[in-house]
């Protein structure tokens, strides 16, 4: 059963094993959202996430019963690593099943705790049903990553820490997926601080639990698509369903652009490094999504850092081109000696830096004697951009932009 009792003794059975993850004051984010803001680190957890809490006290519990078989599961990364690295802590076996879609930087993480690895399905759910037939074909335990009330209950011990450090709180901002930890975080808030609200924030490209939220009852959808992989769950569960509806007082979605924005903001203005599903709650903060009275206390989980480094590097591109600091052109000049000098000379003049160009007169959509300069530009802002734009279009340039 998932009460105040169970997260009370998960937490003791983590302690020691699970690092107790700062919950930090954000001032920079305070300043924007009018509210006083609190960052859960759960990025610095070991693996990486959150998910090492509830996959330990679920694997302790099977120990402690005289269990010494070997465990299954089935995630897209960061349960995987929390089983990993829990039944090499107890010395038993383990595999894990993730979508073929998989990031490499989770794969590997996942081995190097010793589990074994089979990639099998498109998306998590495709993952779990093959790795619930597995574990029965294998005499082995499933370790669900959500819909368990032990592990339901390790990951409802964050909030028993968030309270310790701040303990007038009147909000909590959790990402959800599959809707483990908000159920455990849901379950010990009201227990401890029955006004605090608890806020759940989904991504739009995994629609299920906040549609079955919206509807009261559960609704699967056809397929998941979003940057956040670690909250990319195709179906609800009943079993978590349940829980939200009883302890979540709202329930919001962002969208990818967002979901980026944010990843981006906290690596460069907290200095903090979040996976998609960790940058969720800031996301929903940033762009007005959460609702509360001004100067409200509001803790935000940042659920994991495991983010794929191709990914980061995307993000950053393109948070860059949103953000006006950098600046892609295409510009066709006359191919003759000195046109490439004039055309870059209009940039120092106005003090655009180039990062990256390229020259070629062969495209079959040049006309003879033309040539076309592709241009990455580092830029100041919206007004610097006007007026790179402006300059070469009365010095006769004819250009296109790439977004």
């Amino acid at each position: 059963m998932l009460d105040l009792n169970s997260i009370k003794k998960a937490y003791e059975r983590i302690s020691g094993v699970a690092h107790r993850t700062p919950f930090s004051y954000a001032p920079i984010l305070s300043n924007i959202s009018g509210y006083e803001v609190y960052l859960k680190k759960e990025n610095l957890q070991r693996t990486g996430a959150f998910k090492l809490r509830g996959a330990f006290n679920k694997i302790a519990g099977l120990v402690e019963e005289g269990y010494s078989g070997g465990v299954v599961a089935a995630s897209a990364g960061n349960h995987a690593q929390g089983v990993a690295f829990s039944a090499k802590h107890f010395g038993i076996d383990a595999t894990i099943i993730m979508p073929e879609s998989t990031p490499l930087t989770k794969v590997q993480g996942v081995k190097e705790f010793g589990a074994r690895v089979i990639l099998h399905g498109g998306n998590y759910d495709e993952a779990y049903a093959y790795a619930t037939k597995y574990a029965k074909e294998n005499e082995a335990t499933f370790v669900h990553p959500f819909a368990d009330d032990e592990v339901m209950a390790g990951q409802g011990t964050i909030t028993l820490e968030m309270f310790e450090d701040v303990e007038d709180l009147d909000a909590i901002i959790v990402p959800v997926g599959g809707g483990g930890l908000i159920s455990g975080i849901g379950a010990a808030s009201k227990n401890i601080h029955p006004n605090a609200k608890i806020i759940g924030v989904s991504a739009e490209g995994a629609p299920a639990m906040k549609m079955s939220y919206d509807a009261k009852r559960p609704i699967d959808t056809l397929k998941v698509r979003t940057i956040a992989d670690g909250i990319a769950v195709r179906d609800t569960s009943p079993v978590t369903l349940e829980y939200i509806l009883k302890y979540v007082d709202a329930f919001e979605s962002v969208c990818e652009d967002e979901i980026a924005s944010a990843i981006l903001f906290l690596l460069e203005k907290q200095k903090v490094l979040v996976e998609g599903a960790g940058a969720v709650g800031v996301a929903a903060l940033m762009h007005g999504k959460i609702d509360l009275p001004k100067g409200s206390k509001v803790g935000i989980v940042l659920s994991g850092g495991n983010i794929d480094v191709t990914m980061l590097s995307l993000i950053i591109e393109k948070g860059l081109m949103k953000s006006a600091r950098k600046m892609k052109l295409l510009v066709t000049l006359v191919d003759k000696p000195g046109a490439l000098q004039s055309f870059t000379k209009i940039l120092t003049d106005i003090d655009a830096n180039i990062v990256q160009i390229g020259y070629d007169r062969t495209s079959i959509d040049l006309e003879f004697g033309d040539a076309h300069v592709s241009v990455a530009l580092e830029t100041k802002g919206l007004e610097h951009q006007e007026e790179i734009r402006k300059n070469l279009k009365e010095a006769g340039f004819t250009f296109k932009e790439e977004h």
